[in-house]
């Protein structure tokens, strides 16, 4: 599991300082997640945030700087998307980032528990 460790912090911080929600961590899509209330609620990769938001927002958040769309399975997947450097380097862009997440995270739904096999 490869992430960068000062952004994981750096959402870790912001988190920890922002919110009193429980937050857990845990690997996820080769990063590292941070759910809260149970949700995937932002996800940290090599130098990426993957984000998670609003579904009818995703046109508007797929223009903004730094914005990759998520595509699985040759499909835009609506409400997440990944976030390169550029588009969260600075401290508001930053926050914009974690408080969309946020925002969106009472909404979401809690992905459903697959079995073990």
């Amino acid at each position: 599991m490869a992430y960068d460790e000062r952004l994981a912090d750096s959402v870790r911080a912001y988190l920890a300082e922002h919110t009193s929600l429980e937050v857990e961590e845990k690997a996820m899509f080769g990063g590292i997640a941070f759910l809260v209330d149970g949700k995937m609620c932002i996800n940290v990769g090599d130098d990426q945030l993957m984000c998670r938001f609003d579904p009818q927002k995703t046109e508007e958040y797929n223009n903004r700087r730094g914005v990759q769309p998520m595509i699985m399975r040759g499909k835009l997947l609506d409400g997440y998307c990944y976030v390169d450097p550029e588009g969260y380097k600075n401290k508001e862009d930053f926050e914009f980032w974690i408080n969309t997440c946020l925002d969106y995270n009472p909404l979401a739904k809690v992905s459903k528990k697959r079995k073990a096999k």
